[in-house]
């Protein structure tokens, strides 16, 4: 999403007499290491009769060299570009290792290429006096992004910005002792300052494009009231790794995507933008400039209009009655991304899949969803994505109902405040288990104990060289102390959980379509239902291959409903009360390898 402006400058130079131009050095394009995208750049020039030759100066910086074969009355210059303003991140960017803390050195080589850059100017008692007490509030190893931008922020602060319309630029110490100066003086000594840190800097001569923003920030400035552009002074250091970063000492921020540089030189009087000179005259001299939105993509904190609503949800309805009268039907799903408005540099927040907080949240707004779209509905927690380098799965969420208003659940007081402790206990887990079976019409002896597998841990570690320390385990892993303490906490031998198998079958002629649920002894080589290690819930971890394998033709195919078919209305509740459950035997093929798991997870079942 962005917004994409034209910018024009034109500026005018009006003699009284016909004058001699001289050949004309240009710096109004866009440099090459320019960070906003230029879409569109154009520069005319008047008188028409001229030469024009686009050339590179020493820094790299485009020049436009302009000879004037005949007298003129007139100078013009117009330049039109168009800039897609799409966000830039100052801060994107790494810095190598040796240069992350402050002082370093750079590397021979890249100091000899910065010698230009780090030259700095004589007779300034009044700068070396204000860096004299700069250097004292620069703690031993600070950060060198850190600092910079505590400089940055600091002359900011101490400088007054005016519109100074001399020419030239003021000196360091006139800067410090007015405690004023235009851009270009306070970008000027910036540069000064770096350079006597030991950090090479350039001084830089470019646009700068600030729009009216679509909400006002929190914090801060409010920013312009009307969208704007000027020319514009500011300040690049280079840091190794990073390359040249840009530093506005003029609003105390980084360089953004509103900061198009022009000309990059080591002293400002090369990096002026129009240099000549004409015969002597009198000279009328005028610039405009102006910055206008030609394109503008809807975004969050400017949505669509009213209008543009009403258009797309008119073309919704025509597609909708498309696929309507051909049949087609489709699942839609969206998958929104939400960031900390508070936290903004939490580990949950930026790099970190799953966190404490994230889920409370994410509780908190499935319970308003359900509130406003399912009141009666059944809220459901499951494994959700699981990418490779993870240790455990993220989790998925969802509230689900009756569009025709039939309850799926009747009492909201049941759904457990994940946010606290609960009082539920291993025997309340068990008589729920019993009286579930005995409510599905099955043997309550069918509930199985589940456990962690302690065994397992004490056989690996009976199988572990005699020369090696059991209590070494890699406890710098979370993962792994967070399920050492786990299993302490519990009791090596408390059960971890119940198990029933489970499995939804199709009912016979006599029982008119009631439900029928099936279970089956588990046939397991070991005496006691142990879980798979780790730390996810008790369901996601069942030994199902250590139940009996089954021939491929001994299996039972389950075949998915046709999409096409037409789909009967859903059944009532009262008309869903299920028939006489069966259970089966222990052979191979009669095993069900589906199960209900019940397991109390910070006292809560």
């Amino acid at each position: 999403m962005a917004i994409r402006v034209a910018l024009q400058h034109r500026t005018r130079y009006e003699f009284d007499r016909f004058v001699t131009l001289s050949p004309h050095e240009v710096r109004l394009r866009p440099a090459p290491h320019c960070r906003t995208p230029i879409v569109g750049y154009s520069l005319k020039v008047e008188p028409a009769q001229h030469f024009l030759n686009w050339q590179q100066d020493p820094y790299g910086n485009w020049v436009a060299r302009l000879m004037f074969p005949e007298r003129a009355r007139h100078l013009e210059l117009v330049v039109d570009l168009v800039a897609d303003m799409t966000v830039i991140n100052p801060f994107d960017f790494f810095v190598e290792p040796y240069a992350e803390s402050f002082p370093f050195a750079y590397a021979p080589a890249l100091a000899k290429e910065l010698i230009p850059f780090l030259e700095t100017s004589t007779g300034a008692p009044r700068l070396e006096k204000w860096l004299q007490d700069f250097r004292a509030t620069i703690a031993p190893g600070e950060n060198t992004v850190t600092m910079l931008v505590r400089l940055n922020q600091q002359l900011q602060k101490e400088i007054r910005y005016l519109v100074r319309m001399e020419a030239g630029v003021q000196l360091p110490d006139e800067t410090l002792e007015r405690a004023c100066g235009s851009c270009r003086d306070s970008g000027w000594l910036l540069v000064q300052i770096l350079r006597r840190l030991g950090l090479a800097a350039r001084f830089v001569s470019g646009y700068l494009i600030q729009l009216v923003a679509d909400v006002k920030p929190l914090d801060g400035p409010p920013g312009p009231t009307r969208d704007f552009t000027d020319l514009h002074a500011w300040a690049e250091a280079y840091l190794p790794g990073a390359g040249w970063i840009g530093f506005d000492p003029t609003s105390g921020l980084l360089a953004g995507e509103g900061h198009i540089p022009l000309a990059c030189t080591a002293d400002p009087g090369n990096a002026a933008p129009v240099v000549g000179y004409t015969d002597v005259c009198e000279t009328k001299f005028s610039v405009l400039m102006s910055v206008t939105r030609v394109h503008e993509d809807p975004r969050v904190t400017k949505p669509y209009t009213q209008e543009q609503w009403a258009t797309i949800d008119a073309l919704g309805e025509k597609v909708d009655a498309a696929l309507v009268a051909h049949d087609v039907r489709l699942t839609h799903g969206g998958e929104p991304t939400f960031v900390s408005i508070d936290d903004m540099e939490g580990a949950e927040w930026t790099i970190a899949a799953l966190g404490k907080k994230k889920r409370e949240l994410a509780e908190a707004l499935l319970m308003r969803l359900k509130a406003r779209f399912g009141r009666s509905g059944l809220l459901h927690a499951g494994q959700g994505k699981w990418y490779p380098g993870e240790a455990l799965p993220r989790w998925a969420l969802g509230v689900y109902w009756r569009t025709d208003g039939e309850p799926l659940w009747h009492d909201d007081s049941l759904i457990a405040d994940t946010r606290t402790s609960g009082k539920t206990d291993l025997s309340l887990a068990r008589d729920f288990g019993g009286a579930l079976a005995v409510a599905l019409r099955l043997p309550p002896e069918l509930v199985l104990t589940a456990y962690e597998d302690v065994p397992k841990l004490l056989w690996e570690e009976a199988a572990l060289p005699v020369n090696a320390d059991p209590l070494q385990a890699d406890l710098s892993n979370p993962e792994e102390r967070s399920r050492l303490a786990r299993l302490l906490a519990a009791g090596l031998d408390r059960p971890a959980g119940f198990v029933l198998p489970l499995k939804a079958a199709s009912p016979t002629r006599e029982q008119r379509g009631a439900p029928v649920w099936e279970s089956s002894p588990w046939p397991l080589r070991r005496e006691r239902l142990y879980a798979v290690e780790g730390d996810s819930p008790l369901g996601l971890r069942l030994p199902l291959s250590s139940l009996p394998k089954l021939l491929p033709a001994e299996m039972e195919l389950e075949f998915a409903g046709d999409p096409f078919a037409p789909i009967p209305p859903l059944r009532g509740r009262s008309a869903l009360k299920p028939g006489p459950g069966r259970t089966r035997g222990s052979k191979p093929r009669e095993v069900v390898k589906t199960a209900l798991v019940l397991q109390v997870r910070n006292g809560h079942l």
